[in-house]
């Protein structure tokens, strides 16, 4: 069997608390991320969805010990990744951020942001530079006549596809793509999706896909896995989560997709309940769920596999497709 690329155990991330706000607090802290466990393998994509403030970029970033982890492991390639060994962590995964504006240095032309990388991992001479660099450009659909552009001088669409060939530029067997489309017009989203998906089969990326988008995260992952308040609450086959959830806030979150979710598949949660809602026992989604019982009050649910390779942090999961087909009343009577 094929080893998996990126092995996550375990992984929690807190960070102290400095004053009172919403967060899950645990003795003056907000713990971000919560015994993340998941495994990643070369060329597959697997999706990480969840509302605004779940964790997912945090867990993206811990991974990559861009921040540093609380607790937890994370082995890459048969390695074990510490603070110590990130260097070569650096050289094999990257990072695809939000806002391509943000994360490109404004005064640097697009040559030298993508020449940066291939000198400082010495991917290439340095007589080779300016070749690489217009092979990149060709690779994400620019023209050699962008190289001597600035940022602000290309549209959103060019910005990011500039930050994918920089990401690209080192050679990675991983890419975490932190809202990578988020920021996009609908039509140049669609664009870069397609983009990355020819990308990934030209290179065999690895993606780890972050978005609050289920229909996109549906169309890029073979997996999906729901983050909620900083828990895995389902994983599972991309076509299984999305066509048959076995955790009630996956399906209030197909809610959200026109064309993907049915009538007669979904539970819509009360959008009044806020997000960050602390419970001190029993399953953190309770508050907001149409199901809950005392048994939910009492004992927080595992991630347990229900199906073959699908599990779902809910008690009563096998019953979550049935019931919310026929008689489950909708949580706060909106939409």
């Amino acid at each position: 069997m094929t080893r998996p690329l990126l092995e996550v155990r375990h992984l929690s991330k807190e960070f102290p608390l400095k004053k009172s706000g919403l967060g899950r607090r645990r003795g003056g802290v907000v713990r971000a991320v919560e015994d993340v466990s998941f495994d990643l393998y070369p060329g597959e994509t697997l999706g990480l969805v969840g509302e605004s403030g779940s964790g997912k970029s945090t867990l993206g970033r811990t991974v990559l010990f861009l921040v540093e982890p609380t607790s937890g492991d994370v082995v890459f390639d048969g390695e074990p990744v510490t603070t110590d060994n990130t260097a070569s962590l650096r050289r094999r995964a990257q990072i695809v951020f939000q806002d391509p504006y943000a994360s490109l240095p404004p005064k640097m032309r697009v040559r030298r942001i993508l020449a940066e990388p291939l000198l400082i991992h010495d991917i290439v001479p340095a007589s080779k530079v300016e070749d690489r660099v217009r092979s990149l450009l060709r690779d994400v659909g620019l023209s050699e006549e962008h190289s001597g552009s600035f940022p602000h001088q290309l549209s959103g669409g060019q910005r990011q596809r500039v930050s994918i060939a920089r990401a690209l530029a080192v050679e990675p067997s991983l890419v975490v793509a932190d809202e990578a489309v988020s920021a996009l017009d609908v039509s140049v989203q669609a664009q870069i999706l397609n983009l990355m998906k020819d990308l990934q089969t030209a290179r065999g990326l690895a993606y780890l896909f972050i978005s609050h988008d289920l229909g996109v995260v549906r169309y890029m992952s073979q997996r999906i896995a729901v983050l909620y308040l900083g828990r895995i609450v389902e994983v599972g086959p991309a076509a299984d989560i999305t066509s048959e959830p076995l955790h009630p806030y996956t399906s209030a979150l197909l809610a959200a997709v026109p064309k993907v979710a049915s009538e007669r598949t979904v539970v819509r949660i009360d959008s009044g309940t806020p997000l960050s809602t602390l419970v001190e026992t029993g399953c953190e989604f309770r508050l907001r769920c149409p199901m809950a019982q005392k048994i939910c009050e009492e004992e927080r649910p595992g991630l347990v596999e229900w199906a073959p390779g699908h599990q779902s942090a809910c008690h009563f999961a096998l019953e979550v497709p049935q019931r919310l087909r026929t008689s489950l009343p909708v949580a706060g009577g909106g939409s």
